[in-house]
């Protein structure tokens, strides 16, 4: 029996592959070319969903004992979007961070980290549990699972974010219909169902920054 944990990992996978095939086929002038999000080129946009091998291994030293604080990727996006969160105060240490990497790491490299590292990385965390809880510097501790769901998350919204600046196929429709669901969720429940039945013109949209 697949376990939900298992369906994200391999979605998350075959999105990271999707990423990796995609800047293969990308022309040197591809890699410069500016995206939809201010200011950022695609290589800065690789630079930034790339997985880093040593934050997946990490994992295992940040395990702790007990359930964690936030055990669900909603949990963890609501935490990180609200007014004072860190995707609205850490929004330009972020950027900055994206291009220095871009700047530091070859094309060939981030390939690699999406089409080999990364995913060897996401084999080895195989045996952990979804419910697992690591430590988390910003919230206590997350379980493995939620930090799963945000990454599948970050891969195929950023993954729309490439296409619309040098087009191809769409992506996977699992990573599409379990980024939807994970994003309604992340909103008030109420508010969302209201607007999205027409009961209510109330904003409710963006739930991510």
């Amino acid at each position: 029996m697949i376990r939900q944990t298992d369906r994200v990992r391999v979605l998350l996978a075959e999105a990271w592959a999707s990423w990796a095939e995609r800047g293969s086929a990308l022309a040197a002038e591809d890699w410069e070319r500016p995206t939809r999000l201010p200011d950022w080129t695609v290589r800065d946009l690789y630079a930034h969903v790339a997985p880093v091998p040593e934050m997946f291994t990490g994992l295992r030293t940040a395990v702790r004992e007990g359930p964690a604080e936030v055990s669900s990727g909603a949990g963890i996006l609501r935490a990180y979007n609200r007014p004072d969160g860190i995707a609205h105060t850490a929004a330009g240490q972020v950027a900055e961070t994206a291009k220095a990497s871009a700047r530091a790491v070859e094309p060939a490299v981030l390939i690699a980290r999406f089409g080999v590292e990364g995913p060897a990385a996401l084999a080895g965390l195989a045996d952990l549990p979804p419910d697992t809880a690591v430590a988390h510097p910003l919230l206590g501790s997350v379980t493995v699972g939620a930090l799963g769901e945000v990454a599948l998350m970050e891969a195929t919204v950023h993954l729309l974010d490439l296409i619309a600046a040098v087009g191809g196929p769409p992506p996977a429709r699992g990573a599409l219909d379990f980024t939807r669901v994970l994003l309604a969720e992340v909103a008030d429940p109420v508010a969302f169902i209201e607007a999205a039945a027409g009961r209510s013109a109330a904003p409710v949209l963006p739930v991510i920054r």
